[in-house]
């Protein structure tokens, strides 16, 4: 139904910074501006809600795609009013930077959609410091290592080893966070954290496969951080709910009450964000409480050790959680009787039952678990003590009695370490504790000032729980015994976490506060990995990852979430908290390791951009970070570092090969760009030796109306002759003016680079635009390439249709290009019938590459064979070579030093040398000649005023016919008579274009008709449109085709041609005779060119020349050396 509004206009009175734009006046609000201004917001509601942020990135300001209306209604500005568009006022820059704002990722947009109600947006985030940065960066960091094998390391790789272990992966985390800061304070980062960072500093392929492993990384940081609340619960808190009691299945508890465990927190993830958000503050309180606990019991111990208390047999620590009393004998009511002990070792009860005979020989001792802070036992837990998994813990510095090995069904009173231990297990193990850097970084966009918060949070927060980490490390070696250190799960000390033992006033502050530490650490996994691989998504650079860019209506990442919970589960089935922190390690270190790569290259190249606001970071920091991480990568698992790098690797080549193009200026491309300039210095330095001479190749192709590649199979050739090695510049020219043809030479340009990508030709393409052709040849000839990375040859297709051109300028760029090559000592590659040579994709079967090596003019005749034979289209040609003998070479002689030199060069051809005797110039000769020189001064006429050329065209016409009546042949008159009947303007027009097409046909017959002896061969018939009545029948054609051939058959014509000609044209015409005769069949015919005339009178006749030396082959590639060797017998 329709609907009925009205428009008025309402002014806005709150905002007062806009009321002077007004100036007192309300002006009406048209309907077209409310519906494009929809329209526009819908467009770009839709373009961002792809996640495609290349718009946002490729500008140099922030929201630089708001409205361009112009309203510049002053005469302040109207000297710069033509390019406010493009080049907006300081005003309006300092209004949109002013005004910018940056959401995290998915965080707070969720919570919106998911309550219904859209908040009213906050300009500029509140978060400072303290509660953006550095309590988000303590939660991640301080987690389950730190609870649940820090007291194990301490024991098991001694106070030295420990102190070593936590500081080395502390300063690796330092200098990667230092790192961070520099790269975090150079710009505005969005939300991402390092990925964001990597990608947008080293790349799309470097970005996308650390992002990859971040994403890695923190999906297995999910599952180790279930293991441990799984291990904790089944450990400490609910030691019967276990469903396997055997030994050897007890790691299935951990996979069953894991996976329900994930299943449960995916649920509360996927339902919604905002309760993981809201319980954060709950877990980072457990885990500051803990710590504090922890630190008051060490406290007590000066005052007070607790009352735990460990049994030694001998000094082997037993698990006292099935018994209470640590001795053999005990009296009650005045009884001797045996205690619970006594019957894990002997076969009953009584005094003179049969006991194990370790229980026998050795005494029970019972020692304080922790003898307090002043005891002294940081001596004895200085030095490591590593051994093999099932070795029973001992106390070292206490004797007993050696006995063999315990029998089986007493190996469950003793504590037995589980795993093999040695120092780069323990790192490994460790690592995962120091992780969690990002953290602040991952929130830069809801901190007040990220570019001051991020370094000094993530720096504070890394030196307190450095200094945390250290101090626990000192205080566990001197207030616990070495015993209870080294027993992993707290089985001496009836089942309790040995930090729980430590800490004040119970163990259960440390048992509920890591266990709701581990669960927070688990959901914050399971929120983070699914938005980073959703972020990496909708970046687009690995295509097969689009589906996880989409999910719920509210932004949710659904599939993403359903991908990270099957890695988890993964690292579930595994089971093993001990194995999947190596695995755990690997990414994060992977990860920093690119950090610090990147802050280093951006160092290096001083680009004029990178300008961070953190200034104490130097490349030699970041260098050594990168080293570290690299170091501590291989120290933890050498097989898992190579599996992440391998990963990485090929993440990085799928990227490279199928992922979209990105362009985000990163580092590699600026180091790029520093390592070319430094080779094309260091190509100056010293000439080229032949031994490196490879064909640099400039390519002159033709773009046809459409500005399209009217040769294609030139960039073909060109890829077979380079195979992707040495220089390629693809180039053409426009002619006109830059200005008028700026968007053609940008439209020819891309054509070029379609059709090199097309031909798999690897690479440069440009376009110029010149007055004429050839000074824009000229140009590419001269100033194509840059320092020693130089063109020397050049590449072109012959002009075949010159000879059908209005005007001769096809001829003369061409010959100049000949000349201009020959002047800059570049050597010249002529394609004729460029269009019939094979493509990239066709295989010869067989055949024959021909060299045609007539003059020795450096080699390159040789070289371009082996080059093309290198190529899979030309791979199964034979390489044959022709050398010419005159009457005074020895044949033979020729042949055997020439097989000797192609050995000596390594080249694998046929050798033939054909004999040419001196002989009588022909008739056919002198004929081709005299043809050659009336179509030369037939051409000549283009260029004569019209009297002159009536007057010269009269000339040529009283000259046929005088001579054709001085052979008295019948018909003779025929074609005066024939051009009587035309009017006088049309005399001179028709003549000229009726000799020319005669020439031209006489041209082009074939050889064998032109030298046919058969006097009663039928005359050429020759068909002419050149009169809009056809006034000429057949009868008319033949009789002046009679006429013309005796015109050109002349002998007392002969007598007056150039003899120079003539010698030309005879070596042309023998040499053809030659290489037709042997090359007929031949798959490619490559010939010696001549040079042009120094003379540029005779211009027009070297096309002539070599037209006739080309004519009867298909594909002929016409060779002009460069003037310098370009193939040496010398390796």
């Amino acid at each position: 139904m329709p609907t009925n509004f009205t428009v008025v206009p309402v002014e806005d009175v709150e905002d007062s910074s806009n009321t002077g734009a007004a100036a007192g006046e309300s002006r009406p609000i048209s309907l077209g501006k409310i519906f494009k201004a929809e329209t526009d917001v819908d467009n770009l509601q839709e373009r961002y809600s792809e996640g495609d942020d290349d718009q946002r990135e490729s500008s140099p300001f922030l929201n630089s795609d708001s409205d361009r209306e112009n309203s510049y209604e002053g005469k302040n500005m109207a000297l710069f009013e033509e390019e406010m568009d493009s080049t907006p006022m300081v005003s309006s820059l300092l209004n949109k930077l002013a005004n910018y704002t940056n959401l995290s990722q998915g965080v707070r947009e969720h919570e919106e959609a998911e309550d219904g109600v859209r908040r009213v947006a906050v300009m500029v985030p509140q978060m400072g410091t303290f509660i953006g940065v550095f309590l988000p960066c303590m939660q991640n960091i301080l987690g389950v290592i730190l609870f649940l094998r820090l007291t194990w390391i301490v024991g098991t790789a001694g106070i030295l080893g420990s102190f070593a272990m936590v500081s080395m992966c502390c300063i690796c985390t330092l200098l990667t966070a230092i790192s961070m800061s520099a790269i975090a304070t150079n710009g505005v980062v969005p939300a991402g954290g390092s990925y964001y960072m990597i990608s947008r500093s080293l790349g799309p392929e470097f970005g996308g496969a650390v992002g990859l492993c971040f994403y890695l990384g923190t999906a297995f940081a999910g599952s180790l951080y279930i293991l441990g609340t799984i291990e904790i619960l089944l450990t400490y808190i609910v030691p019967t709910a276990t469903v396997f009691d055997h030994d050897d299945e007890k790691l299935n508890n951990m996979r069953i009450y894991g996976t329900c465990c994930l299943v449960l927190m995916a649920l509360v993830v996927f339902v919604g964000v905002k309760y993981v958000n809201k319980l954060a503050l709950v877990f980072l309180s457990c885990v500051v409480l803990s710590i504090m606990a922890t630190y008051a019991g060490v406290i007590k111990t000066v005052i007070e050790p607790p009352e735990f208390s460990v049994c030694l047999l001998g000094n082997r620590s037993l698990k006292n959680d099935m018994f209470d009393t640590c001795s053999k004998m005990e009296t009650v009511n005045n009884d001797t009787v045996t205690t619970d002990l006594w019957s894990l070792f002997c076969d009953s009860k009584h005094p003179n039952a049969t006991c194990d005979e370790y229980f026998s020989l050795n005494n029970l001792t019972e020692i304080k678990a922790i003898p307090g802070l002043l005891s002294g036992v940081i001596k004895e837990n200085l030095w490591g003590n590593y051994g093999p998994a099932n070795m029973v813990i001992e106390k070292t510095n206490l004797s007993s009695v050696p006995v063999e090995e315990p029998v089986k069904n007493t190996q469950k009173s003793y504590v037995f370490s589980d795993i093999t231990t040695y120092f780069t297990l323990l790192v490994g193990i460790y690592f995962p504790s120091v992780t969690g850097i990002m953290a602040g970084s991952n929130r830069s966009g809801d901190l007040r000032d990220a570019q001051r918060s991020i370094p000094i949070g993530t720096i504070m927060a890394i030196l307190t729980t450095s200094f945390i980490y250290i101090s626990f490390v000192v205080l566990f070696g001197a207030c616990i015994e070495g015993v209870v250190l080294r027993d992993k799960f707290g089985d001496s000390v009836k089942k309790n976490p040995v930090i729980g033992i430590l800490a004040w006033p119970s163990p259960w502050v440390i048992v509920i506060g890591s266990f709701f530490s581990c669960c927070g650490a688990a959901l914050q996994s399971l929120t983070a990995a699914p938005r980073l691989l959703q972020a990496i998504a909708r970046d687009g650079i690995i295509p097969f990852l689009h589906v996880f860019g989409h999910g719920k209506a509210n932004g949710e990442p659904t599939w993403a979430l359903l991908l990270t919970v099957g890695i988890c589960e993964i690292g579930i089935l595994i089971a093993s908290l001990d194995d999947v922190a190596p695995i755990l390690s690997m990414f994060f270190l992977m990860c920093y390791l690119f950090v610090n790569l990147a802050c280093a290259v951006q160092t290096l190249l001083c680009t004029p951009n990178w300008r961070p606001r953190f200034k104490f970071y130097h490349w030699t920091l970041s260098f050594l970070g990168m080293s570290l991480c690299l170091s501590l990568m291989f120290i933890s698992s050498w097989y898992y570092a190579i599996f992440a790098i391998v990963i990485a690797g090929c993440i990085y080549k799928y990227i490279e090969y199928k992922g979209a193009v990105k362009e985000w200026g990163d580092g590699i491309r600026g180091l790029s760009l520093n390592a070319a300039r430094y080779a094309l210095i260091r190509l100056e330095e010293a000439p080229l030796h032949t031994k490196n001479w490879r064909p640099q190749l400039l390519v002159l192709c033709k773009l046809d109306s459409d500005l399209a590649v009217k040769h294609p199979r030139l960039l073909s050739l060109t890829t077979q002759l380079k195979a992707g090695k040495g220089l390629t510049i693809v180039s053409s020219v426009l002619q006109g003016t830059y200005m008028a043809r700026k968007k053609d030479a940008h439209t020819g340009e891309q054509n070029l680079k379609a059709a090199m990508a097309a031909e798999r030709t690897k690479g440069f393409s440009h376009v110029v635009v010149s007055s004429n052709l050839r000074d824009g040849f000229s140009i590419l000839i001269q100033s194509a390439g840059l320092g020693g990375m130089k063109h020397n040859a050049v590449l072109m297709a012959w002009p075949a249709g010159w000879k059908q051109a209005r005007d001769s300028s096809a001829r003369q760029n061409f010959i100049e290009t000949v000349r201009e090559t020959t002047t800059a000592h570049q050597a010249l590659l002529v394609a004729k019938n460029i269009d019939h040579f094979p493509g990239n994709q066709e295989r010869l079967k067989e055949g024959t590459i021909d060299v045609w090596w007539i003059v020795h003019d450096g080699g390159l005749l040789m070289l371009l064979p082996f080059l093309l034979s290198q190529h899979k289209v030309w791979r199964k040609c034979k390489m044959r070579i022709f050398t010419v003998a005159q009457m005074d070479d020895n044949s033979i002689q020729m042949k055997k030093d020439l097989q000797m030199f192609l050995y000596q060069l390594r080249l694998d051809a046929v050798v033939e040398v054909v004999e040419m005797h001196d002989s009588d110039i022909s008739a056919f000769t002198y004929e081709k000649t005299l043809m050659m020189e009336q179509r030369s001064q037939i051409l000549k006429q283009m260029h004569l005023s019209r009297t002159e050329r009536e007057r010269e065209i009269q000339s040529i016409t009283d000259v046929s016919r005088g001579s054709a009546k001085r052979k008295k042949r019948s018909g003779i008159d025929a074609l005066p008579l024939s051009i009587q009947s035309i009017p006088e303007d049309e005399v001179a027009t028709a003549t000229k274009q009726f000799l020319a097409q005669l020439i031209h046909d006489r041209n082009t017959a074939s050889h064998s008709a032109m030298t046919d002896k058969d006097a009663g061969a039928t005359p050429d018939r020759v068909h002419m449109t050149w009169t809009k009545d056809k006034m000429l029948n057949e009868r008319n054609k033949q009789r002046e085709g009679a006429a013309v051939k005796d015109l050109f058959n002349m002998k007392p014509e002969w007598e007056n041609l150039n003899q120079s000609n003539v010698r030309r044209m005879h070596t042309a015409v023998k040499l053809n005779e030659v290489v037709v005769k042997k090359s007929h069949n031949s798959e490619l015919v490559l010939l010696n060119m001549p040079g042009p005339p120094k003379n540029k009178k005779g211009d027009e006749n070297y096309m002539e020349f070599l037209e006739v030396l080309m004519e009867g082959l298909d594909r002929v590639l016409l060779v002009r050396g460069g003037g310098r060797e370009v193939i040496t017998i010398y390796s």
